[in-house]
């Protein structure tokens, strides 16, 4: 583990702290301009989801409406009744299901099912995801923003693991913590940087947790554009175990 991974995991909780957690649950609402765009206002307004920390797998629940949950694996998706456990929609290799999709394709239930899946799961693994097998990291010059200097590390994914891309670069303050993640977001068609803010930090039985996040357009030199807000992401009801 590189010096800026350490710092970052220890103002986060710590390692040893997050080998003892295996569930992350908090009450969730998500909006901004990419919904409309794909055709799902209100979609994920107010859902719970809980994930598995030591592996890929996502549970939204009152996905789609009050009585329906969705079920993430990076191999299958699947869209369930919460009263039944009846699987009414799925789709295995839900990933090539995005082949050939730009800005302004339209998605389904189960295409906003697993994106919003493996994002969330990224960014509440985050930075402890970084020391798991197969990532490589690689502290890269400062950049100031917000009158701060932030340290970048780029991480390079493993196959293994769903996310934006391969490449992404994460920021951190001088307190280790997270401030910003930039990624190109494959999923959506290649040319479309994002840069995701975090703040709102809240401490969850001994985890450092951002709770608010917010996702904008990056400009040429690395700038974040001011407008859209592409996503916002607000939690609460958080729980650690």
């Amino acid at each position: 583990m590189n010096e800026l991974l350490d710092l970052a995991v220890k103002a986060h909780g710590g390692l040893e702290r997050w080998k003892q957690i295996s569930k992350i649950s908090a009450r969730t609402s998500g909006k901004g301009a990419l919904w409309h765009l794909k055709g799902n206002p209100g979609l994920l307004d107010d859902y719970k989801l809980e994930i598995n920390t030591r592996e890929q797998h996502v549970v939204l629940e009152g996905f789609s409406a009050v009585d329906k949950r969705s079920v993430f694996t990076p191999e299958r998706v699947t869209i369930e009744s919460i009263a039944t456990g009846e699987t009414l929609l799925f789709r295995d290799n839900p990933r090539a299901a995005f082949d050939g999709h730009v800005l302004s394709t339209p998605w389904d239930d189960l295409h906003v099912a697993y994106f919003a899946s493996y994002a969330m799961w990224v960014y509440l693994t985050q930075p402890f995801l970084y020391t798991y097998p197969g990532f490589v990291t690689e502290e890269l010059s400062p950049w100031q923003e917000n009158g701060e200097t932030w340290r970048r590390l780029k991480v390079i994914f493993p196959d293994y693991i769903a996310s934006h891309c391969r490449e992404q670069i994460s920021y951190f303050g001088e307190d280790g913590l997270l401030r910003r993640h930039d990624y190109n977001t494959d999923v959506i068609g290649r040319g479309s940087p994002a840069a995701n803010y975090a703040s709102d930090y809240q401490e969850v039985n001994g985890i450092i947790v951002p709770t608010k996040r917010r996702v904008y357009p990056v400009q040429e030199g690395g700038l974040k554009a001011p407008e859209p807000l592409i996503v916002s992401i607000d939690m609460s009801e958080i729980s650690i175990a």
